[in-house]
């Protein structure tokens, strides 16, 4: 079945916001988890996984914090879901099939720089909201 928890989502938004955040110094988690609203200790469960995996790094001490390993452009969002919740549509089988193809396909073709450049062209657009 096509199965996504909250872990995916969250880490997707968390990781746009380490991207637009992005600099020469990590950034620190709880700025991440405040940003998004995200509890600290949830979201340093979900970026243990992904540093594990090679997408981001992190650094210890006062300055501490996580920063991209990979470019956000070379991150997409179906490997960052299979991470966290495992293979997208595992036995699936006639039209649950068909949808988790579906679902694979966008989220196969839309990385983390996509998330970022799309919540900025959204937040550009309510501006002009009458």
């Amino acid at each position: 079945m096509i199965s996504i928890t909250s872990k995916s989502p969250y880490a997707v938004l968390a990781l746009a916001e380490l991207g637009r955040a992005a600099g020469p110094e990590p950034v620190p988690i709880g700025e991440l988890a405040r940003k998004r609203d995200v509890p600290v200790q949830f979201l340093e469960q979900l970026f243990a996984v992904l540093r594990r995996a090679g997408i981001i790094s992190s650094q210890r001490g006062v300055k501490g914090g996580y920063r991209f390993a990979r470019e956000p452009a070379t991150v997409t969002v179906l490997e960052v879901v299979e991470l966290l919740d495992g293979p997208l549509g595992r036995d699936s089988s006639g039209v649950f099939a068909d949808a988790s193809e579906a679902a694979r396909k966008v989220l196969a073709g839309t990385t983390i720089a996509d998330v970022i450049e799309r919540e900025t062209l959204d937040a550009g657009a309510s501006m002009y909201h009458i």
